[in-house]
């Protein structure tokens, strides 16, 4: 059965995308959704500590840009299920030459991608389908005393969505903007 990932690099410092073709016959589908080994020079040591999934149901709705601070940072791995997603990461790091860079990916069962994104990147994405279901796999424990957070609508990151936002939390709402004199977060 070949059901081995393929990585690929994208266009922000660390991040990468693992891609993984089903096996299907007449009885229906396999799809590998982790391998440690394959992923071990992206993980590098790390271990998943924690598995999350979320449903959204409103199209156009726009989870995100969560990230948590040092020493609780984390690197995510998130996977569609169910649904269509515009995924997005941008790169917080302090010194990092893709600062203040977006990269986004549609993500679905369909396409068998799984969007890894490194530590100090905040993560959101907008429902491209109905009833949109995510898996995240986490290098860290949840924290909320870590927790952090980016305006979808941040001026000096100028994410483009690709349907207008609706369905925003009071939380991602009250996202604060960059101050001007932001330089990143530390690792």
């Amino acid at each position: 059965m070949g059901v081995l990932m393929r990585i690929r690099q994208t266009s922000i410092d660390g991040a990468a995308l693992a891609e993984t073709a089903p096996y299907a016959d007449h009885r229906g589908a396999f799809s590998r959704l982790f391998c440690e080994q394959e992923l071990a020079g992206l993980l590098g040591g790390r271990r998943i500590v924690q598995i999350n999934h979320s449903r959204t149901q409103a199209l156009g709705a726009v989870r995100g840009m969560h990230f948590q601070h040092s020493p609780h940072a984390e690197m995510k791995m998130v996977r569609c299920i169910r649904g269509r997603v515009w995924d997005v990461l941008v790169d917080l790091r302090a010194g990092s030459p893709t600062f203040l860079h977006w990269h986004a990916e549609e993500l679905s069962p369909d396409t068998g991608r799984m969007l890894i994104i490194p530590e100090g990147c905040a993560h959101g994405f907008q429902v491209l389908e109905p009833d949109s279901e995510l898996l995240y796999l986490h290098t860290a424990f949840y924290q909320p005393a870590a927790e952090g957070g980016l305006r979808y609508d941040e001026p000096r990151v100028d994410v483009r969505w690709p349907l207008p936002v609706r369905d925003l939390s009071m939380r991602d709402q009250n996202h604060p903007l960059l101050s001007s004199d932001f330089t990143g977060l530390e690792p």
